[in-house]
């Protein structure tokens, strides 16, 4: 592929030259850009052709990758730096205690902030210090295309604000609750750059103690989500839906629950990802009578 290699600080101008092929994407690496031309058009380098990487997954966070599960093998690891040319590469064994924060092993550079978009959105955090977690797209857009303009949420477990920009940005009134301050932190960063603060009320602390009266629609992003249903359900009335995050076959739990509780109710469940062999992410759509 021909190219012209120009400093990364000006990608966005020399993408949009008369020079530039716009059929097809820049290749960056930490500190440089080459920008593919149009035909005839003078060039500074030709780039072989890349070998597509197809070992270990991971996820692609601006200039740094994160394995999750398995850590990667040094053949996989050389092949994704090889591919994708990231300034930091880490890998995340698991997120320890309440605070979900992430167990991380640092394979190459150093670990910093990151900003990416998605679904419009966009999320600043550090993912060698909080989670994040990309294979939740499909959910983010399933809820999206479930809220009413106005209807009052609860987010139990909002993080740096994964399902809390999807619902607000909806037009749902959220009340957004994280107890890991690091999170927080985030989450009101992410809810500013946004311009979302007049749609969302966001609290630091344990959302047992912050849940207030009750809500259309209850966000349980945990994968303990089914425990915390006697607290949520105090906070429901009829008409109520609870989104309930689990691991596995929970849907006897959260059965037991809702009939302790006094509720009729029906519960439709959505598969969102693998999550370790045999175990699947699931979440229970619960909607209260």
């Amino acid at each position: 592929m021909n190219v012209r290699a120009v400093p990364k600080t000006e990608l966005k101008t020399a993408a949009a030259a008369p020079w530039a092929d716009p059929s097809r994407k820049a290749y960056v690496t930490e500190d440089t850009a080459y920008i593919p031309v149009r035909e005839g058009e003078e060039f500074d380098t030709v780039l072989p052709k890349r070998v597509p990487y197809t070992g270990h997954g991971y996820q692609k966070m601006g200039d740094t990758l994160l394995f999750h599960g398995k850590e990667p093998s040094a053949d996989e690891l050389k092949a994704a730096d090889a591919f994708e040319h990231p300034s930091c590469i880490l890998y995340s064994a698991g997120q320890e205690g309440v605070m979900r924060i992430p167990q991380i092993k640092v394979l190459k550079g150093t670990p910093h902030e990151v900003t990416l978009r998605e679904a419009g959105l966009s999320y600043t955090l550090h993912p060698a210090k909080v989670m994040f977690s990309q294979g939740n797209r499909s959910e983010k857009l399933r809820l999206k295309n479930l809220i009413t303009p106005g209807e009052s949420v609860a987010d139990m477990f909002a993080g740096i604000g994964y399902f809390t920009l999807t619902a607000a940005a909806a037009g749902a009134r959220v009340h957004a609750m994280e107890i890991n301050p690091e999170s927080f932190s985030y989450l009101k960063r992410n809810i500013a750059a946004n311009g979302l603060g007049h749609l969302v009320t966001a609290e630091n602390g344990d959302c047992r103690d912050l849940l207030k009266g009750t809500y259309d629609r209850i966000l349980m992003g945990h994968f303990d989500s089914p425990d915390f249903l006697p607290i949520a359900l105090r906070h429901s009335t009829a008409g109520t839906t609870l989104h309930v995050h689990g691991l596995g076959d929970r849907e006897a739990d959260i059965g037991a629950a809702l009939v302790s509780a006094g509720f009729r109710f029906r519960i439709t469940k959505h598969k969102v990802k693998k999550y370790a062999a045999h175990t699947m992410h699931c979440v229970w759509d619960v909607t209260l009578s």
